[in-house]
């Protein structure tokens, strides 16, 4: 009588290895219903199948793949070249500029080549191959970026940090203020000698398209942010979007003018370029309007279009 009750003190745990029991040994068309208790293991899921991945996205993430691998070979290159050229001239690679590797294959490479395409070059691979954008979304079909469906989300990312500059300045005047802090007048940020880049460089730089009105708003947001009293803390975020600018005397001598034989100056500028065009031009001053080409007046353009861009150029319009 002791060794049964000693048995079934835990009556519970009888029940649930008895119910596993049974289960385990029910033939194939036995059915069962109602619960099993919670201390039985639950039973194995089916393995999830793998979605398929639409040919055309497959194909969009292996060509993304395919660019950012040969972006990163051609970087490495650039690197080793760029060493190998350093230790040529005695240079140390770490501090080794763009600047100093056009000095040295100007230096190593004399060219009295006319065209550039002739002349060797080394550059960041960023500059020589045109950029693509990284894949915008995973094989599932989930974009990265949140802004994606706003068909812009490089524009709209740069008009939210610098809406997000903006703010923090806003907050760190406000700090300063009631510490009785006034801005560094000699920590001004200064722009002069730069100027916005344009629309065409600003798509360049975030691989979209945009439109006028996007690019004033985009101009007139940084103008709203260099105008701050502490624009000076983000000089790094709004150089990226300045571009120097070149003065032409640093370029290009100005050649001093001469006299013909009535007494009149004029300059001849030769080799000038116009796209793939080559000419001599010289200017008279005092000018009698009167445009010639090759012996013969505007006419020598037969075409009317031709002819209403060289007037243009001539008069400098």
């Amino acid at each position: 009588m002791l060794g049964r009750f000693a048995r079934l003190k835990d009556p519970l745990k009888l029940l649930n290895q008895q119910a596993v029991q049974c289960l385990s040994n029910r033939p194939p068309n036995f059915e069962t219903t109602g619960t099993v208790p919670s201390s039985t293991p639950a039973p194995e899921q089916a393995p999830q199948t793998k979605k398929t991945i639409n040919k055309a996205m497959k194909a969009y993430l292996e060509r993304a793949q395919e660019h950012d691998e040969f972006m990163k070979r051609q970087r490495e290159e650039y690197q080793i070249g760029k060493r190998h050229l350093a230790n040529m001239m005695g240079e140390d690679p770490e501090h080794f500029t763009q600047e100093d590797i056009d000095n040295a294959i100007e230096y190593l490479f004399p060219s009295g080549l006319f065209e550039k395409k002739a002349r060797p070059f080394m550059k960041p691979p960023e500059e020589v191959f045109p950029q693509k954008k990284a894949a915008e979304f995973d094989e599932t079909g989930r974009p990265h970026h949140f802004l994606f469906y706003t068909s812009k989300p490089n524009f709209y990312q740069t008009l939210h940090d610098t809406v997000q500059h903006i703010n923090d300045l806003y907050m760190y005047e406000d700090a300063m203020l009631k510490k009785n802090l006034r801005p560094d007048k000699n920590l001004e940020l200064d722009c002069s000698g730069y100027q916005w880049m344009t629309k065409e460089q600003l798509e360049g730089i975030l691989m979209e398209t945009i439109g006028d009105k996007d690019y004033d708003y985009f101009i007139s947001s940084l103008e709203r942010l260099i105008a701050l009293p502490y624009s000076y803390t983000v000089k790094d975020f709004v150089m990226k979007y300045k571009t120097r600018l070149v003065s032409q005397m640093q370029d290009v001598e100005v050649p001093k003018p001469k006299y013909d034989s009535e007494g009149r100056a004029y300059i001849t500028t030769y080799e000038c370029r116009r796209k793939d065009a080559r000419g001599d031009v010289t200017i008279r001053a005092p000018g009698t309007g009167k445009i010639t080409i090759n012996g013969k007046d505007i006419n020598y353009f037969q075409d009317t279009q031709c002819r209403e861009q060289g007037y243009k150029s001539a008069i400098g319009d």
